[in-house]
């Protein structure tokens, strides 16, 4: 591959097939976007195009507008999506949608997923939120553009980098983060989170949501300034 591009094309398709590794989607679904702030662009994955056979060069370049930089493929049909919290949300590096199966499910009953335990207080502390269903309206004019708008919506009173994820509602999870990788990573953690969710209120139906005393010590031990969940220094692999 000889591209400017080439970098962000490989590290997005290498984040694209975490999706099918993972259990996260089937045959075609989902897709996952990096994107390059001092270039102003995205990688993502190309429309319909089957994980089995991606290839690095597939990777559709565009602009933060839409616009194909590179490619001979189409994009993704959720691009207009990726843009809209690309250019609302600063600081994002990767976005991933996929069509996991709990957190779908808790999309398609248009339920947020509530904080039951601590391995969801880990992660963040709160529900996993989840979007209004679209108007008519909203599906008759630019959809994937509305659902955007529909994630912003929810997003009003939120802090995407301590919530990043989010049910849209009837359609499916989309996570993000600072770069493709950890965008994936919330992916699998949020679909780890709607399962568990799922068992609990299977087990007990009246399930009560965690202690606030709970949630802020396993949110705070990991996130809060004075975190000590993990190593000072990357540990060798």
């Amino acid at each position: 591959m000889s591209s400017a591009y080439r970098e962000l094309k490989e590290r997005a398709w290498e984040a694209n097939l975490e999706i099918p590794r993972r259990g996260l989607a089937i045959y075609t679904f989902g897709n996952v976007s990096a994107f390059d702030a001092a270039l102003g662009v995205v990688a993502i994955k190309p429309s319909g195009v089957d994980y089995d056979y991606l290839k690095p060069d597939d990777m559709v370049v565009v602009d933060l507008e839409g616009r194909v930089v590179e490619s001979a493929l189409r994009p993704s049909s959720d691009t207009r999506t990726h843009l809209v919290l690309y250019r609302a949300f600063k600081g994002l590096g990767g976005i991933a949608h996929t069509h996991s199966t709990y957190a779908t499910g808790w999309a398609q009953a248009c339920r947020p997923i509530p904080i039951l335990g601590t391995t969801h207080a880990d992660h963040l502390s709160e529900d996993v939120p989840c979007t209004e269903l679209m108007s008519p309206e909203a599906v008759q004019a630019d959809y994937e553009t509305e659902t955007g708008n529909q994630i912003l919506a929810c997003f009003q009173n939120r802090n995407p980098r301590h919530v990043p994820m989010v049910l849209v509602a009837g359609h499916g999870p989309f996570t993000w983060g600072e770069t493709p990788e950890k965008a994936v990573y919330h992916a699998v953690v949020l679909e780890e989170l709607a399962r568990m969710a799922f068992v609990t209120c299977s087990v007990q139906p009246n399930a009560a949501r965690l202690p606030d005393h709970l949630i802020r010590k396993h949110f705070e031990r990991k996130h809060g300034k004075d975190a000590y969940y993990g190593q000072s220094e990357p540990h060798p692999k």
